[in-house]
């Protein structure tokens, strides 16, 4: 159940910072990096890079890039 909870946000970080949605609405996508945080001691290392690096581009206003771009 918590893995639900996590794999939830983490999809919804995502499309979030894949869509820029982080931009125009910084402190909605920083709530939720807070909420899936409360999960650090159960992340994987990949989650936890992601997490950090989305805070990152929030707190810098950066555009998110796919790898592929």
């Amino acid at each position: 159940m918590i893995r639900e909870k996590i794999e939830d946000r983490m999809n919804a970080l995502q499309h979030w910072m894949e869509s820029n949605y982080h931009l125009k609405n910084p402190g909605q996508v920083y709530d939720l990096t807070t909420q899936i945080s409360k999960f650090w001691s159960v992340l994987d290392d990949e989650d936890k890079d992601y997490v950090q690096a989305a805070q990152h581009a929030i707190e810098e206003k950066i555009k998110w890039r796919l790898k592929n771009e």
